[in-house]
């Protein structure tokens, strides 16, 4: 009786220091954030949000990443899988992914507040040589994407990152330090299977992520599924099996999402008419691109792009923009 009695006095004290940290996250967020949306910080690959209110369906590229939301709630649908994530929950993207995000739960008064921060495979891989960091095997089959809780140790990383924009004169020597402690954190969790999988040479979600990075790279290219799983090392039937594992689509319709990205931001930012923006992200019709582009966004290019423009319209979540 007094062993359960200890153990249910620390849990309740772990969940009162969550919830202490989580509140101290998001009052650092609010103080540097201000009245602007999203803000890159001084610290490398570390990034603000804010929103006061939820926001329409919008279309992005998450790259690998970790955003951790300690206020709010917000939805991203990565083909037909759904992860909503909110207070003491982070969001892991271990490859390059076309999605749609949402921000279901912000108001003025309690507006959605995160952190993001951008993970660079170099660092994983070095902190995976180190014989005292032992992560399970992954799961096969898993997507790139999954949501984690954020424990005690997780959520004390971040306030400390966070609050070096109080010390810049610290930032070159203590962010790395504090950037390894959050991805170790995540490498001793359930979700640290992915990036090790995703990390480790030779294994076959390392290959596919090659043929993501690839298709990334050069999506403008006509694509032969069959010279893509060469250029990996890969059967082709193997790779369609674990790009669709990973990123709940086939290398096709991958690519074909990263090209519509790709032409409604150069209407958007650069102004292009629907027919040049089709033609520079790699389609040779432009009936076909109109098509495509109403299927995927809803309405025909430039009725969106005037949409998108209009007076209180959603904007599009930029690629780092979590």
């Amino acid at each position: 009786m007094v062993v359960t009695t200890n153990a249910n006095d620390a849990a309740h004290s772990r969940v009162g220091q969550v919830r202490e940290l989580r509140a101290e996250l998001a009052r650092r967020i609010a103080l540097y954030m201000g009245s602007a949306e999203n803000r890159a910080t001084e610290i490398p690959g570390v990034a603000l949000h804010r929103r006061t209110a939820p926001t329409a369906p919008c279309s992005a590229v998450y790259e690998p990443g970790i955003t951790v939301m300690a206020q709010g709630r917000k939805r991203v649908d990565l083909g037909r899988t759904t992860f909503i994530y909110g207070e003491s929950r982070y969001l892991l993207t271990s490859v390059d992914l076309p999605i749609i995000s949402q921000i279901v739960e912000a108001s003025e008064e309690t507006p959605c507040l995160a952190m993001s921060l951008k993970l660079e495979m170099p660092v994983i891989r070095e902190l995976l040589s180190r014989e005292e960091i032992q992560v399970a095997p992954s799961t096969p089959d898993v997507p790139a994407m999954a949501t984690g809780e954020a424990t005690v140790e997780f959520l004390s990383a971040c306030c400390r990152l966070i609050n070096l924009l109080d010390a810049p004169q610290d930032i070159p020597f203590l962010s790395g330090l504090i950037q390894r402690e959050i991805i170790y954190r995540i490498l001793h969790g359930p979700e640290g299977a992915r990036l090790r999988a995703i990390a480790t040479l030779g294994d076959q979600s390392h290959r596919t992520a090659k043929a993501i990075s690839w298709i990334r790279a050069n999506y403008v290219k006509p694509l032969r599924v069959e010279d893509l799983a060469q250029v990996v090392g890969m059967g082709v039937s193997t790779l369609h099996h674990h790009f669709r594992a990973l990123t709940a689509m086939s290398p096709v319709q991958y690519q074909k999402q990263l090209r519509l990205q790709a032409a409604r931001g150069r209407m958007l930012v650069d102004g292009l008419d629907a027919a040049s923006a089709a033609f520079e992200v790699g389609y040779e019709s432009a009936s076909q691109f109109n098509r495509e582009y109403s299927r995927f966004f809803g309405q025909p290019p430039m009725r969106d792009i005037r949409t998108l423009l209009s007076v209180g319209a959603p904007g599009v979540e930029s690629v780092n923009g979590r």
